[in-house]
């Protein structure tokens, strides 16, 4: 058996390895983890709208988007059925 002086050094390891990680990576964060334009700047970002005109617009804009992707998914449906009738045919 290593005695007492293993103990003590297995007890420091124990206190001090998950200390020295949290100092390592808890100080300076922003010097050692900091990724350049990661977040978007305020002129990038999508503005909520609270007054009752500008949420009358944006229903009325997200209703037409989707009406134009429903009418483009149907075109694209009736391409591919038409496709598949003439492959059928020959």
């Amino acid at each position: 058996m290593a005695g007492p002086n293993l103990e003590v050094f297995k007890f420091g390891m124990y206190i001090l390895f998950p200390i020295g990680i949290m100092y390592y990576f808890g100080t300076n964060l922003d010097g050692r983890f900091h990724v350049p334009d990661f977040w978007p700047k305020e002129g990038q970002t999508h503005k909520i709208p609270y007054e009752r005109e500008e949420i009358k617009k944006e229903i009325e804009r997200l209703k037409a988007r989707n009406a134009e992707v429903k009418r483009a998914r149907e075109m694209e449906e009736a391409r591919m059925r038409a496709l598949v009738g003439e492959e059928r045919r020959e």
